[in-house]
Formats: structure tokens, sequence, C-alpha cells
């Protein structure tokens, strides 16, 4: 069988020039040299000649391009040095005084979301915050799969996790992988990858039939107890990040799908007061 897409650009050599950078991403986005250059508004023959070495981009170039393929922030400013330039974008902690308005707007909204389950996570999945409304749900997972870093879709696919918990886990995991699978072909982050490989090797049952073709969104139904959750699930990032951390920040929260689930949400709210 032969290797996956994604996974055969993490084992592959990093390229070693701006123009080879260029072409890659180039192909991940489907373009041919003809579509590229007229979006960006510049000679087939010129973008060739900079994606074969002959011609050395300038910086407005790089970023110009970069922009056009859609590149996430971290991999332009690894453009940049490969054509020669420093990065553009800051790659800042969340503990730096400078994203203390972010911080604060996350943990707003992880607060007004309450009775609802949210949370805040980085560009592998891993956990970053939450709202008191996560750790309920997290009750019976193991503790070796609670140490930071906590990967949300390890807990929600590993079988001692909440996949035991979760009833329609066939149609949420088969969702769940594509979406991560979708993710490692638009960003070809070999963490991600690294992941999703992992997640491959998972006793997922598959779909006993396919979705409907009017099926708009798949809920999350989480057994808690006695009772079972229904959840849809909504992903916020921010609009206009410049900043590599907050560009590969996102928050997803979680609604209730039915009113049971909505009145069982508030009442666990009131035991947490």
């Amino acid at each position: 069988m032969s290797a996956h897409p994604a996974t055969a650009r993490a084992e592959s050599p990093e390229p070693i020039h701006i123009g080879e950078h260029l072409r890659q991403w180039r192909l991940r986005r489907h373009l041919s040299q003809l579509d590229l250059a007229e979006d960006a508004e510049i000679s087939t023959r010129h973008l060739s000649f900079v994606e074969t070495g002959r011609a050395a981009p300038s910086r407005d170039m790089v970023l110009k391009l970069a922009e056009r393929l859609n590149v996430p922030l971290r991999e332009r400013n690894v453009l940049l040095v490969a054509a020669g330039f420093a990065p553009a974008f800051p790659q800042r902690s969340l503990d730096d005084p400078a994203l203390e308005s972010a911080r604060a707007a996350i943990d707003l909204v992880l607060r007004a979301h309450e009775p609802n389950p949210a949370l805040a996570y980085d560009r592998h999945w891993n956990l970053v915050s939450a709202n008191r409304m996560v750790m309920p749900l997290l009750g019976t997972v193991p503790q070796r799969l609670m140490t930071p870093p906590i990967n949300i879709f390890r807990l929600a696919l590993h079988p001692e996790a909440l996949a035991a918990r979760t009833v329609n886990i066939a149609e949420w995991g088969g969702h769940l992988l594509e979406r991560l699978r979708r993710q490692c072909e638009t960003t070809a982050d070999p963490g991600l990858i690294k992941l999703y490989a992992e997640l491959k090797t998972y006793p997922i049952p598959a779909r006993s039939a396919p979705l409907p073709p009017d099926s708009v969104a798949i809920p999350l139904k989480l057994r808690l107890g006695d009772d079972v959750l229904s959840f849809m699930s909504a992903t916020m990032i921010f609009g206009t990040p410049v900043d590599v951390t907050l560009s590969e920040l996102a928050l997803e929260t979680l609604f209730p799908a039915d009113e049971f689930t909505a009145d069982r949400l508030r009442i666990m709210a009131a035991g947490l007061r």
C-alpha cells in the first residue's frame, strides 16, 4: 500500500531552497504555476525561475506568494529564512506580557460559554485552557492520559479514555480522524502527521453505513453515568493574528444538542459553585 501523501511529505528531506519550499506548498494547494502566477500577478516564467532556483524572490514576493498559498505563519517564517531574510512573525509564549489581552479574551470566551463545555488548544491539539465544565466529562480518564501535554484527540479516541463512553464512536471517531487528516494535508505539520499515525492504530470501528446526504454535523454522544449527553461543536480562531502562537490557537465550544443535555449541564454547573 502506498504511503499517505502527508506521511510521505514528513519522511522526505526538508527542501533546501526557497523555490522548493514554494513548489511544495503550491502542489499541496493543488495549483498550477499558471494559477499561482496569475493570482500573485507575476509571470509564469518568473515563478518557474523562482521555483527552480534560477531567480531569487524579494522579501515582499515571498510574503505575497505565502499569502496566496495560505501558508501558516510559522511556515512563512521558514520561507523567509530559506530565502535569506529574517522571520517576520514573532512567536511568543502565552505567558508573554504582550499576549495578555489575548489570554484575557480566551478566558472570557471560555467562562462566558458556561454551563456548556469549552476549551482552547494549540496547533498539535494539546490542551491550553478549559472552563469548569470540561473536567467533569473526563472523570474516568486514566491519569497517565491526563499528564501534560494533554492531547484532545488522544482523549477523544483512546480506548481507555472517552472512546469507551462515546455511544457513536464509529461516526464521531471517523469525523475526528478525517478532520485531522485534512489538517495534515493542509499544514504538512510533522507533529500532526505523527499524531494521525498514532490515532489510526486505535481500535475505532468503521461506520456501519455512510452518513445521510443531508447531514450537516455529527454530534458527540457521550455517556456520563446513566445518562447520554449529546453535543454539537463549533471552532473559533483569532481572525487576524500577527503572532505565530495566536495563529495556531483555537477554541472548541460544545453546545447541547437536546434539552436533556442542556438541563443536565445546568445541574452540573450549579454543583460546581
